[in-house]
């Protein structure tokens, strides 16, 4: 499969060539991937394969040994470029001390932008409004941040990233901490999100039958981009062995007009 994906669409990210060492061992080596603006794509790989790693390096927290890294056009990640990005970790850890409400704490969470100052209140509300119904925390407005479950504080700081309009969200393995009953409904969250808004979404998630529904393209990632592409080409059984290092079986899914399925 071409790792170098061709399109004449603009591009939202593009590496080229990165490595990366973390304490003398290498964990990306030479990590080449375009994703185009405006889609919803999903990186996979086993544990340890540099996912996060990778994502540090977008977001400018971790130094390439060497490689490049070009974000919206722009160039490297900068303070002008991440302004325009949006960031929801895998897992937050909030002190129990922690008293603000779910109201107070997107009130604070606002960019502290020149644009922002100089809009009218009616507007910021409607922002406001608007993030909180998409991400479905109306109910949670007035409840601690600290004593929500891991769902509801994902939700949460998912909504607290598109206050800032970004046109970049990067989510690392944003389930994390949901129940499995929500998995299906969080996943919906996100994809109506990016639906609406257009934004590109990249999203980290071992969950490979989300990933088949809502993804647009896949990388998979093992020290290396193993293979690329759409859905279908990447969750196959060779793909994922190359990925993962081990025998899968290949994912089956369901055609809703159809009684059968078939093997990828």
């Amino acid at each position: 499969m071409d790792i170098a994906f061709r399109s004449q669409k603009p591009a939202a990210v593009e590496v080229q060539d990165l490595h990366v060492r973390l304490g003398g061992n290498p964990v990306l080596r030479g990590v080449n991937l375009r994703i185009e603006a405006g889609r919803m794509v999903a990186l996979i790989g086993p544990n340890g394969s540099g996912k996060t790693t990778l994502l540090r390096c977008l977001l400018g927290l971790q130094k390439p040994d060497s490689g490049s890294v070009r974000l919206l056009q722009e160039g490297p990640p900068g303070p002008g470029i991440l302004k325009r990005m949006g960031y929801v970790p895998q897992r937050l850890q909030l002190d129990p001390s922690f008293m603000l409400t779910v109201r107070e704490f997107l009130a604070i969470r606002r960019p502290l932008t020149a644009s922002w100052f100089w809009r009218p209140s009616r507007q910021i509300d409607a922002l406001l409004h608007e993030a909180v119904g998409e991400m479905d925390v109306t109910r949670l407005l007035d409840r601690p941040v600290a004593g929500l479950s891991g769902g509801q504080l994902q939700r949460v700081l998912i909504c607290s990233s598109l206050l800032n309009e970004p046109e970049l969200l990067l989510l690392d393995e944003p389930t994390a901490g949901v129940d499995t009953p929500g998995e299906a409904d969080f996943y919906e969250l996100i994809a109506e999100v990016h639906r609406r808004r257009g934004l590109t979404v990249v999203l980290v998630s071992h969950d490979l039958s989300m990933v088949y529904r809502h993804a647009s393209r896949v990388y998979a990632l093992n020290g290396v981009i193993c293979c690329e592409g759409a859905p279908e080409e990447v969750m196959n059984a060779e793909s994922l062995r190359q990925a993962y290092g081990i025998h899968f079986t290949p994912y089956q899914h369901q055609h809703p007009h159809s009684n059968g399925s078939h093997g990828h």
